[in-house]
């Protein structure tokens, strides 16, 4: 019965992983041409916590922000990507003034 219960454990993680990852490519592929800014988030509007660890402070811009491909500043859309050899969370943390 473990086996079992930790096969449909692993099933449910490995399906939540490929959703994440849907999601992150759709925000990705946002076109800054046609997207409705109503649902963008104005990155002025954001608050950054520097009480928090660096790892809850990314988590915490990510949650504000929304999509952190495509927002606004001061209203007008910026729509960003990542190249190179750094990942994402690279460059989020310079963003957020982490690193």
């Amino acid at each position: 019965m473990r086996d079992m219960e930790k096969k449909k454990l692993e099933t449910r993680e490995l399906a939540e992983r490929e959703l994440m990852s849907e999601k992150i490519e759709a925000m990705r592929n946002v076109d800054i041409r046609t997207v409705d800014k109503s649902i963008l988030v104005d990155i002025a509007d954001v608050e950054i916590d520097t009480s928090l660890p660096d790892r809850e402070r990314m988590l915490d811009f990510i949650r504000q922000v929304k999509n952190p491909y495509c927002y606004l500043d001061h209203g007008t859309v910026v729509k960003i990507s990542f190249s190179g050899s750094q990942r994402m969370e690279d460059c989020l943390k310079k963003c957020v003034h982490l690193g």
